[in-house]
């Protein structure tokens, strides 16, 4: 397969959209003599901070000499995000070649139509088969029960905080999204949980009861303290299996270090069934990355993104900003896009407040809510704001208001974010591969 017509294939598996369901990457599994059976594995499902949460559990992997996998969605600039080894992400070529294998196995099958996650899910799998890869960390795409994903048999289970969102495909209340994720837990596979809402810790607790899983949550089995907050990370205690003073994340907000205690609950799980198993848990969580998570992606003028796309996480951002930010900045100009089929008005509530100066956007995505329509309702609130028709405009007009002493924060969506970033300089790679 040529590198235009891979291409071709990739970008036009989107028209198929999502189908939740297993029997596609069964098949597909299959075609390839199962893949997923190549390496041990930790599955990461949730509503926030499972992107985080997967990232330190493969940095702390690392630590321990491991080649690990690490399998995430979406990407915020390039395709290739997705699908990392020991912290390096597929070349571009891999992409090609693994696409045109997905592509010809697939053809071969009759009536056969796999949607975009799956064949990227496949492609993950396979690389990691070829690479060598020893463990992986799998985050789900959508839910958990009928995801792509959950055709692995993990080690351990992880479900971090789970909130209102996706509801058109997972439910609309708390207890029935939380059945969903808990849709990774197998039997007899330890589980490990974030502090959750009521209704949805009853969920977790009846599947890991059911399945004969032990379940360890966050408050109960382990816990974490915030000793110290800056824009730069966090500094935590832990008490769990062991106990731990003064440990660092490069990465901002106090809602981190409820994502670094799942990460070394689920490492102490492992390093008990395989006593070999030597991590070091301190330098794992201090050389994590995870971009487009309260990032400072530019100086002058200073700039911070976060991928906040939900009410909780919009929540989130707004008390880091004005808990943490405000302490060194004197206003806030808002930069928000996001999704038509969000809970809009509930990203924009805690989000409004905190912000000196707003400017709606939209990127450029299908999905994206018209800027008009996100201005209309901070209007009926009694916030004015500037309509900006795309993000790089937007990002531009930032700009122009800011004066000293101000940040500009972009959020709303994965998607606005990665635009912002691809306009601050990263060079995006096969950018437009979206689901």
């Amino acid at each position: 397969m040529s590198y235009s017509r891979a291409i071709e294939y990739l970008y036009g598996l989107q028209k198929h959209g999502m189908k939740f369901g297993l029997d596609n990457i069964r098949k597909l599994m299959s075609a390839f003599d199962n893949p997923q059976r190549s390496f041990r594995s930790v599955h990461v499902a949730g509503t926030n901070g499972k992107g985080s949460t997967s990232a330190m559990i493969a940095s702390i992997l690392k630590t321990a000499g491991l080649r690990t996998g690490l399998f995430s969605s979406p990407h915020l600039v390039s395709f290739t995000e997705r699908i990392r080894i020991n912290g390096e992400e597929i070349s571009e070529s891999d992409v090609i070649s693994l696409a045109e294998e997905v592509r010809t196995a697939a053809e071969r099958t009759e009536d056969f139509s796999p949607t975009f996650f799956e064949v990227v899910t496949t492609m993950a799998f396979l690389h990691f088969r070829k690479m060598g890869v020893e463990w992986a960390v799998i985050e789900t795409g959508l839910g958990g029960r009928l995801d792509a994903t959950n055709i692995i048999i993990p080690e351990v289970s992880v479900i971090t905080r789970i909130g209102l969102d996706h509801c058109e495909f997972l439910g609309k209340t708390l207890a029935e999204i939380a059945s969903e994720k808990t849709g990774i837990i197998k039997t007899g596979v330890p589980v490990v949980s974030a502090l959750q809402e009521a209704a949805a810790i009853k969920v977790i607790e009846k599947a890991s009861k059911e399945r004969g899983s032990m379940l360890y949550t966050h408050g109960e089995s382990f816990m974490a303290e915030v000793v110290s907050e800056s824009l730069d990370g966090i500094s935590f205690s832990y008490r769990g299996e062991g106990c731990y003073e003064d440990l660092d994340v490069p990465l901002a907000g106090r809602y981190q270090a409820d994502n670094a205690s799942m990460a070394m609950k689920t490492v102490e799980i492992l390093m008990a069934k395989y006593p070999r198993m030597k991590c070091d848990i301190r330098r794992g969580l201090s050389t994590v990355q995870w971009p487009g998570r309260l990032e400072i992606i530019n100086d002058e003028p200073p700039v911070l993104i976060d991928g906040a796309h939900n009410p909780q996480a919009a929540t989130a951002l707004s008390e880091y900003l004005g808990k943490t930010a405000l302490k060194k900045y004197k206003r806030i100009i808002l930069v928000a896009g996001v999704m038509g089929d969000k809970d809009v008005e509930g990203i924009l509530d805690p989000l409004l407040p905190v912000a000196s100066k707003i400017l709606f956007t939209a990127p450029a995505y299908g999905r994206s809510a018209l800027p008009e329509r996100l201005a209309a309702l901070a209007t009926a609130k009694g916030y004015e704001s500037i309509v900006v028709s795309n993000v790089a405009e937007a990002v531009k007009k930032a700009e122009e208001l800011c004066i000293p002493g101000d940040l500009i924060v972009i959020t709303g969506s994965f998607y606005t974010i990665g635009e912002a970033k691809e306009f601050f300089g990263n060079k995006g790679v096969l950018t437009k591969l979206r689901e």
